[in-house]
């Protein structure tokens, strides 16, 4: 999907500050939250492309905000709604003090998944190192690794990798489709324009079904 959290290559956002000697947690709320979220993480609720594709769906104005721990906290209360864990005015009402109006459905007991996301697949990878491809231009309506600012863009597979989980389909409970993954590199004047910097060059790990073959390569 198309929204905020997807920042590459997007002007007026500012410098990235770089804070000397940053703590892992600047309060004791952001260690709580990264607890809840691993404690719930080892229940199988919900697997790591959904949680993303919730942080997603966070509104522009609270990803922006809420910095990066806050968007955590309002992607778990998301997933927790959505597993039946959590009534869906619960937090609202217990941070206004008074018992929520519904009452959260239970979830059923979550299926074990496989370790890891790296499968074994019977098929070939389709791309070779060396070969120019082209980033599709896919605007699905759901979660994606297909970054905006790669898409239309042409650049040479410089690494093929094994077959991974596909994170779009994963992330809706729609199967794990595992592809190869290919390191793309792409130089840094077909992503940003003249003004990026000369003789640089961008590698994006992109899944197979995010790529097609360059025509001006045959």
């Amino acid at each position: 999907m198309n929204g905020i959290h997807d920042m590459g290559g997007m002007h007026g956002f500012g410098r990235v500050e770089v804070e000397p000697d940053e703590p892992v947690f600047h309060a004791a709320w952001e260690r709580r939250t990264f607890g809840m979220m691993m404690a719930m993480g080892w229940l199988d609720y919900w697997n790591v492309d959904a949680f993303r594709h919730a942080i997603e769906k966070v509104p522009a104005v609270r990803y922006l905000g809420d910095g990066y721990y806050g968007r955590w906290l309002l992607a778990l209360e998301r997933l927790l709604v959505d597993a039946g864990l959590l009534a869906a005015d619960e937090v609202e009402a217990r941070r206004a003090g008074r018992p929520p109006e519904t009452t959260p459905r239970g979830a059923p007991a979550p299926s074990p998944r496989a370790a890891g996301a790296q499968r074994e697949v019977d098929r070939p990878p389709r791309f070779r190192a060396g070969q120019a491809v082209v980033a599709r231009d896919l605007q699905p309506a759901g979660h994606t690794r297909l970054p905006g600012y790669a898409r239309r863009r042409r650049g040479v597979v410089a690494r093929v990798y094994p077959a991974w989980v596909f994170p779009d389909t994963n992330a809706h409970d729609r199967g794990e489709n595992p592809q190869h993954v290919y390191a793309v590199g792409f130089a840094a004047a077909e992503l940003w324009g003249a003004g990026a910097e000369p003789n640089a060059t961008i590698h994006v790990d992109l899944f197979e079904s995010y790529l097609e073959p360059d025509d001006r390569d045959e």
